[in-house]
């Protein structure tokens, strides 16, 4: 059965439920202003992992740097190729050896190559033996037309005497006219002989040179095959060709090889130059014959651009760099090496260390650490010339001796940073 409660009761039940719910509503207000003012209050970051750097006032060097090879010039190697079709009979030195034009690498066979050659040789030698042939041959009808008309001669002398001694006895009345002028057509006839014979003999020595020249041409011919055939049995023992060091053979013993193949590199070491790759997007000021550093690892090597390459790989250009001073002794084509082109010299400007993110020109929001360390704020600085690893102020807020944070800040929007 129910109680009925008196008027007190229930006003006093009443005041504490008010109580009560003003509390909440009281706890609730402080609960969100604490939420809002920890969502407003500055985030904290490890000052350990952060890159700091000072604004210096005074000279700066324009730079820019690449990793790289070290390459032969371009006539400071060759690659020994194979002359005609053969087979590795034998391997005579390894990588790294020292060789000489005449030092010999690889001995090749191809029996048709030698068979060619004696067949070459063997004509050679048939040829000379017809010209020798033909010479004595020559020869020999020479002599025998020589000792013809000589013979024609004396028989044309003898006859002329004869036709003035039958001329004379005729006119004394001695012997009749009819055989002195028997005597004079004798003479005669022996006269246009003799003419004949010496004719004869003037074309056959004309000729003789002639067909001595044909013979000796076809001879020389036949030489010339021979000295062709003896040069491809020569190219079976392939030579350096030049002094240098032997970096590669490429094929080994028993293998098959074709014309014109490559069998092994030389490299003269002592005529190496750099190459450089230097990202795309610092090669507005490259130009040829500026400076350049190239550290080796093993000491520093003065040099300058030769070459820069037309178009961009991989994000990349390629640049040459002809080296001034004597590498160290460690050099080696293909060895890492890492260099650093000059650009310009600034003098008096202000600069700092280049920025990890965002660009290197313009207008850009930088975290300034205050003196005590314990914070960083953002503010607008105007960037100019940019090199490797610093970059020209040219506007803004900054002073030399201020630190500013160069890590990486994308993330922390324009609010300052609580540093610990």
């Amino acid at each position: 059965m129910d109680v009925p409660k008196s008027d007190v009761e229930i006003t006093r039940k009443r005041r504490h439920r008010f109580v009560v719910a003003g509390a909440g509503i009281a706890i609730a207000a402080v609960t969100i202003l604490a939420v809002g003012q920890l969502g407003q209050a500055a985030p904290a970051m490890e000052r350990s992992g952060l890159w700091i750097d000072t604004v210096q006032q005074g000279p700066m060097t324009r730079e820019l740097q690449g990793v790289g090879e070290l390459v032969p010039d371009d006539d400071a190697s060759r690659w020994v190729a194979a002359e005609l079709d053969g087979r590795v009979d034998r391997k005579l030195l390894e990588e790294g050896a020292r060789v000489r034009p005449d030092t010999v690498l690889l001995q090749l066979s191809n029996p048709d190559v030698e068979q060619a050659a004696v067949t070459a040789n063997l004509a050679l030698q048939a040829a000379e033996a017809a010209l020798a042939s033909l010479e004595e041959s020559l020869q020999g009808e020479l002599l025998a037309l020589r000792s013809a008309v000589a013979a024609i001669e004396a028989e044309q002398a003898q006859a002329a005497i004869q036709a003035n001694v039958d001329a004379s006895l005729a006119r004394d009345g001695l012997l009749s006219e009819i055989t002195a002028q028997q005597s004079s057509v004798r003479a005669k006839s022996l006269d246009t002989r003799v003419r004949l014979e010496r004719n004869r003999l003037e074309r056959a020595e004309r000729s003789l040179s002639t067909r001595v020249a044909v013979q000796r041409a076809d001879v020389d011919n036949r030489r010339t095959v021979a000295a062709l055939k003896r040069r491809d049995v020569a190219s079976m023992t392939v030579r350096a060709g030049m002094s240098g060091v032997l970096q590669e053979i490429v094929v080994g013993v028993g293998q098959r090889i074709t014309k014109s193949a490559n069998l092994a590199r030389i490299v003269d070491p002592a005529r190496l130059k750099a190459q450089l790759r230097i990202p795309e997007a610092q090669t507005d000021d490259l130009t040829i014959a500026l400076p350049v550093t190239i550290d080796t690892h093993n000491g520093l090597v003065a040099g300058r651009v030769s070459r820069i390459a037309p178009s961009a790989q991989n994000g990349t250009v390629t640049v040459d760099v002809a080296l001034l001073g004597e590498l160290p002794r460690s050099a080696r084509p293909d060895m890492t090496i890492d260099g650093t082109v000059q650009i310009e010299r600034l003098d008096n400007v202000r600069h700092v260390g280049r920025p990890a993110a965002g660009r290197t020109e313009g207008v850009m929001s930088l975290f300034r650490v205050s003196p005590d360390g314990t914070r960083a704020e953002p503010v607008a600085v105007q960037l100019g010339r940019a090199s490797a690893n610093r970059v020209e102020i040219v506007g803004g807020e900054l002073r030399p001796g201020d630190r500013i944070v160069l890590s990486d800040t994308s993330s922390w929007g324009q609010r300052a940073v609580r540093l610990r």
